[in-house]
C-alpha cells in the first residue's frame, strides 16, 4: 500500500503584511507633518489681564446684544460715532477707548469699531471682559 500526501492547495496571496507597512508608513507622517498651519514667525497671543482695575479716564463705547451703540452712557448713532470721536481726540490725543460690548453680542458687532478706532488715529483700545466664574 502506498501512501500518496495530499496535494496543498495553492494560498492566495495574503495582503496582511501590506497592511502592515501601509499602516506604519500612515502613523510615521502623522507624527512628523504639522496638523496645523503655522506662521513662519513667532507668534505670541496677548495675556489677558483680570482682577485688575480699569485704566482710568477716555471714554467708554457700549455695545448692545442687538448691536445699538452709547458713548459715554448717551446713545449714538453709527453714523455719528466717527465724528464724535474725532471731536473727543482732537482734544485728548491720548485718547483712551474702552469697548464695552454685551455678552451675547456678536463679533460682527464689535471688531468694526477696534478698526473705526485705529483709523481715526486712538493707538489705546480696551476690550472690557468679565472672567469666568468657577461654578
Amino acid at each position: 500500500m502506498k501512501l500518496t500526501r495530499p496535494k496543498r492547495a495553492t494560498q492566495s496571496e495574503t495582503i496582511v503584511a501590506l497592511i502592515d507597512v501601509v499602516f506604519f508608513l500612515l502613523v510615521f507622517f502623522m507624527l512628523i507633518g504639522r496638523m496645523d498651519a503655522t506662521a513662519p514667525f513667532e507668534v505670541r497671543p496677548p495675556v489677558a489681564q483680570t482682577g485688575r482695575d480699569m485704566p482710568a479716564g477716555g471714554i467708554t463705547l457700549a455695545i448692545a446684544a442687538d448691536g445699538a451703540l452709547a458713548l459715554d452712557g448717551d446713545d449714538i448713532s453709527v453714523a455719528d460715532l466717527d465724528a464724535a470721536l474725532s471731536a473727543e481726540l482732537e482734544r485728548q490725543p491720548a485718547l483712551r477707548l474702552r469697548i464695552n460690548a454685551h455678552r451675547t453680542a456678536e463679533l460682527r458687532h464689535v471688531l468694526p469699531y477696534v478698526t473705526r478706532a485705529e483709523a481715526l488715529g486712538l493707538r489705546d483700545v480696551v476690550l472690557v471682559v468679565t472672567p469666568e466664574r468657577d461654578e
